[in-house]
């Protein structure tokens, strides 16, 4: 796997040094601290395509939800925290409590009012979302600590692991399916009578789609690179040990098991890395602003979490080869609009469809994964946003949700290791050849 990558002027070497150098022990002690080790998602939303198969009953499928009292408080509080001012004493507190009653109104609302005031500002924050976002005031929203619940193979095989993929890339085309339908680049090899491949079909289309199928080939490639890199080897005596796994990772990868598409599987990873890379470094200065605090309740854990989380950001713009996202949409007004909604609606339809994930720990993990891609793009197309943020105020023209920031780092995470794992795969398989 080597040299340029289509659509961009960017090489694989380049990516696996700057992310095995830079970014990768940056990002991995980030994941560590307490503000993004956290994430609060429903793992009991219903299927909303398909009666459920089921759900996984293998042990290691199960996620175990944090306590309450284990959550920071400061992460509890809510994102209301972010841009408050800090009361240090309880002098202060008495004065900001009378302010507020000296300066209170009837602020009382009928229950009709509230629920439209709540729709209203549902309808609002879906029009720039690419998500389908977790209501996290929903009594089945529970926290979770990724560190304990980490991504990997579980060993199950259950019916809506394929139909899950299968319905992603079927029924998310940009084509009538009587034209073509799309097939899975994962899927077992199909007979040539069955159509072209999936990539040469790729070929054909504009930028724009060749985008969209590219950025969803390369999130597949990723959890699948996880879970050969994280494999349940064997358990003995209740005790589970888990590994590489290079005949599975040679039977999904390379070229003589896959007809000579597993490169280019890999080299659509390499592309989804340079996305949420540019995304990073788009979205930096809505981070640099002091208003802006990655707020757990611990001041110097607080102030550790911003810092390294910039010293990435600095990282991120200095890289020389990014992906340029202006080339996209770029035609006439109305036909780009047209096509930005359409890619939008599609990659949201996509996030509907983790939530029919069997495996509550992969349908974890997918979501967040989605989430976090969902909101790359989310900045990619807020551009002129970012760069009229207020410094001293929260922004009403772009904001991100404390969800959206987790999943955005931990997911930029996910792609870092599975490079970094791609190389441990190299090293292993020089050895046993």
């Amino acid at each position: 796997l080597t040299g340029v990558l289509d659509d961009c002027l960017c090489d694989i070497e380049s990516i696996d040094n700057f992310n095995t150098y830079k970014i990768f022990p940056k990002i991995q002690k980030l994941q560590e601290r307490d503000y993004f080790r956290y994430y609060k998602v429903n793992l009991k939303r219903p299927c909303p395509f398909w009666a459920d198969d089921g759900h996984c009953s293998i042990r290691d499928c199960h996620v175990e939800p944090c306590p309450e009292s284990k959550v920071p408080v400061g992460i509890k509080a809510g994102s209301s925290n972010k841009y408050s001012k800090r009361i240090n004493s309880t002098k202060e507190l008495e004065d900001c409590e009378q302010a507020n009653k000296l300066g209170a109104i009837n602020s009382t609302l009928s229950n009709q009012s509230k629920e439209a005031f709540i729709d209203w500002a549902r309808y609002d924050d879906s029009q720039d979302h690419f998500c389908e976002l977790d209501d996290e005031r929903s009594p089945d929203a529970q926290y979770v600590d990724l560190l304990l619940n980490p991504e990997r193979y579980t060993g199950y095989k259950g019916p809506s692991a394929w139909r899950v993929w299968n319905s992603i890339y079927e029924e998310n085309c940009f084509k009538p399916r009587s034209v073509y339908r799309p097939l899975n680049p994962l899927a077992p090899s199909r007979g040539e009578d069955e159509g072209e491949s999936f990539y040469t079909w790729l070929e054909g289309l504009c930028l724009e789609k060749r985008v969209f199928y590219k950025l969803i080939s390369g999130l597949h490639v990723s959890i699948n690179l996880h879970l050969c890199a994280n494999y349940l080897l064997e358990e003995t005596w209740g005790k589970p040990r888990w590994g590489h796994n290079v005949k599975e990772f040679i039977h999904r990868f390379d070229p003589l098991e896959t007809k000579g598409e597993g490169p280019r599987r890999l080299k659509n990873l390499y592309f989804l890395y340079l996305i949420e890379l540019r995304a990073l470094s788009k979205v930096a200065p809505y981070f640099e602003r002091s208003v802006v605090d990655l707020y757990t309740g611990n001041v110097q854990e607080d102030a550790d979490s911003k810092t390294l989380l910039l010293d990435i950001f600095r990282d991120t713009k200095s890289f020389p080869m990014h992906f340029d996202e202006k080339s996209m949409f770029a035609g006439d007004k109305k036909g780009a609009k047209s096509l930005k909604e359409e890619f939008r609606l599609h990659f949201k339809n996509i996030s509907r469809i983790m939530d029919c994930v069997g495996c509550d720990k992969c349908r974890l993990w997918g979501k967040l994964q989605t989430q976090g891609l969902g909101t790359a793009l989310k900045i990619l197309f807020s551009e002129k946003e970012i760069q009229n943020l207020p410094e001293n105020s929260p922004s009403k023209g772009f904001q991100l949700t404390r969800q959206e920031i987790v999943a955005l780092v931990n997911a930029f995470g996910r792609l870092s290791t599975s490079i970094k794992e791609l190389q441990n795969f190299k090293l292993l398989l020089q050895r046993t050849r």
